[in-house]
């Protein structure tokens, strides 16, 4: 009866045609490789018994990349949102699965990722994508690692190319004003005024409903967002943080401005008769649906250009807001509840460029604080230093101490 083989224990041997097979027991099963060279059987062999003693298990040694990720996809589907979902299985099926796709887990190493984002780089592929690539990749195999598939995540050595950030383009507070008159009387004009008095996203404007609004404490509840889907075109979703659920205070004059459009609305659910369609929606179409983002930025282009103002996306706005509010000394930690961003290190480091100005204002604050004030000559005679000969409450002919 011949000897069973104990856990990591394996072999080398050559094939007729001049192969060279490894051989390794997992976990009972008999795992092989099939090589070209005796030294690269070896190699394996060493590499493999080495990931055993770590924790590699009989799946992990025999399952592929592509196998992998499809499991861990239909696991991770119920944890993400719909657009993500669809969004990281497009990037396994376009890019990640047909370059690696066919490498066993535990084979996988650095050096094959790192030539799968070079290869997407050089097809021309942005750097922005590319490092998406990376994330998904690096997310994934850290289940794998987490479930004991992996020993170590190979993603983690890869290097990622650089992508130049996208310059931020701001309106100052002279610009704003023109803007806002500019767009003044016209259907599009409270959803600019809240974008440049909020900082509030695309989807959070155009998600926002009526009974979001407290018009008595001018309070705005930020809910939803609205999202386009490929399958179901518009819809509703939830913010996707948990800061982006949160409570702002308007102004008073914002207020204002959504007191006229609200009665703006009434007209235009009358003229729309039974085509109207009531989602409570603050911003919707004419028709009360869900405003197509690409109809808003249609009238914010023509207003920026009936005003005069320099070409900037609509999101600009929103960098307008977090801007200015710093410039007139808001504390950050109040931009970036605001602004919803989950750390106010990321305020602080997206808004960096208005910081220098800050940094000024603070030296001349501090200025006024530690400038010495002229004082009386009798105040001067107070901070004058006691002789040495004379020692308070002694009485230098008795020897008395008080």
């Amino acid at each position: 009866m011949a000897k069973k083989r104990s856990q990591g224990e394996g072999s080398i041997f050559q094939r007729k045609d001049g192969s060279w097979v490894a051989q390794v027991t997992v976990q009972g099963k008999h795992v092989s490789k099939y090589c070209k060279t005796q030294s690269e059987a070896r190699q394996w062999l060493h590499t493999t018994r080495t990931q055993i003693q770590d924790g590699l298990t009989l799946a992990g040694a025999q399952t592929t990349l592509k196998d992998f990720l499809e499991h861990w996809l239909k696991s991770y589907a119920s944890s993400v949102r719909p657009n993500t979902f669809r969004s990281y299985a497009g990037v396994i099926q376009h890019h990640i699965l047909p370059a690696i796709g066919n490498i066993k887990l535990r084979d996988l190493r650095t050096d094959q990722i790192q030539m799968l984002y070079n290869n997407e780089t050089e097809k021309g592929l942005s750097p922005k994508m590319v490092q998406y690539i990376h994330s998904v990749l690096r997310r994934a195999l850290n289940f794998a690692l987490r479930w004991g598939l992996v020993v170590r995540n190979p993603a983690l050595g890869a290097i990622r190319p650089k992508s130049s950030k996208v310059e931020m383009k701001t309106l100052n507070g002279d610009q704003v004003r023109t803007f806002l008159s500019v767009a003044k009387g016209t259907r599009y004009e409270a959803l600019f005024w809240v974008a440049v008095s909020t900082g509030l996203r695309e989807g959070e404007i155009l998600g926002l409903k009526w009974s979001d609004l407290d018009w008595k404490t001018k309070h705005l509840q930020i809910k939803r967002q609205l999202q386009r889907r490929k399958s179901e075109g518009l819809v509703l979703t939830e913010p996707k943080s948990a800061a982006g659920k949160r409570m702002i205070v308007l102004s008073s004059a914002t207020v204002a401005v959504l007191q006229r459009h609200i009665n703006y609305q009434q007209d235009e659910k009358i003229f729309a008769k039974e085509n109207w369609q009531e989602n409570d929606l603050i911003f919707p179409s004419i028709l009360g649906t869900p405003l197509d983002p690409s109809n808003m930025w249609k009238a914010f282009k023509d207003t920026l250009k009936r005003a005069g103002l320099p070409d900037i996306r609509f999101h600009d706005l929103r960098h307008t807001a977090a801007s200015l509010m710093l410039q007139q000394g808001i504390h950050p930690k109040i931009v970036q509840e605001r602004l919803g961003h989950s750390d106010i290190s990321l305020t602080l480091n997206t808004y960096s460029h208005v910081l220098p100005s800050m940094q000024e204002e603070a030296a001349e604050k501090m200025d006024e604080i530690l400038a010495p004030i002229e004082v009386s000559d009798e105040l001067k005679k107070i901070g004058e230093p006691i002789p040495s000969f004379v020692v308070p409450g002694h009485d230098h002919e008795t020897g008395y101490h008080d």
